[in-house]
């Protein structure tokens, strides 16, 4: 096995990628935008562009990276070709050999988001030396991964744990990104924290409010504000 990898996190907001020995020992890590104009189309081309830059900056080449596994928000096969993933605005193909193509061939593994993400923790992090492990992602989106006795349980095109789509509220109005409408990532990721907020805010201007929705309201902005309540509740 070759010395180092590479991990790849694809939000609807930012990339993630990590640069890793393939002991597991973390090297570098580092985040790019994800440019979800024109169907995505250069969101692949940006990670290969980055992994290049860091090869460079650390002296290796293509030659030395055992390869690439890449979590993707979405239901995606066996293969690698993702069926639709609504955050980054693409269609169905084959992720894992395209991406492989833009870096010279090397190996390229991918699966739901939330799906390796559990993995990862399974093997290096939170759920070290267990065998059966849930979690939950929050970001643009909300995604689910399920670990039972060492395995990801995949269910159909690797949406298992998908649970983002749920329904919550059947008297929503608004359509969610997948088309349909009450589904818990309208309420509970980023950007549905913001739309909850403007949608109260809205309806009671009555109440007074420290967030300012003009000033460019965001999830992070309200999170902040939620922790450093929490932090006043404490010291009380």
């Amino acid at each position: 096995m070759k010395k180092y990898a590479y991990g790849v996190d694809i939000g609807g907001t930012t990339v993630k990628i990590g640069f890793f020995e393939t002991t597991g020992k973390l090297v570098d890590t580092w985040e790019i935008p994800t440019r979800t104009e024109n169907s995505g189309e250069l969101i692949l081309p940006d990670i290969a562009a980055s992994i290049k830059e860091n090869n460079e900056k650390h002296g290796i080449e293509m030659g030395d990276i055992e390869g690439v596994g890449m979590g993707v928000p979405g239901p995606i096969k066996d293969d690698g070709t993702v069926l639709k993933c609504v955050n980054l605005g693409w269609g169905v193909f084959n992720v894992a050999q395209s991406l492989s193509v833009l870096c010279g061939g090397i190996k390229v593994k991918a699966g739901n988001d939330a799906n390796v993400a559990a993995l990862g923790e399974m093997w290096q992090g939170g759920g070290k030396g267990h065998q059966d492990v849930v979690m939950i992602t929050l970001g643009t989106g909300v995604g689910g991964g399920i670990i039972r006795d060492g395995r990801i349980v995949a269910g159909v095109n690797g949406a298992g744990g998908e649970i983002g789509h749920m329904p919550m509220v059947d008297d929503e109005s608004e359509c969610c990104g997948c088309g349909k409408k009450g589904c818990l990532e309208q309420y509970a990721s980023a950007n549905g924290l913001v739309r909850v907020a403007e949608r109260y805010i809205a309806a009671h201007r009555d109440v007074a409010t420290k967030l300012d929705l003009n000033a460019g309201f965001t999830a992070r902005m309200y999170a902040m504000r939620q922790r450093q309540e929490m932090q006043r509740a404490l010291q009380l």
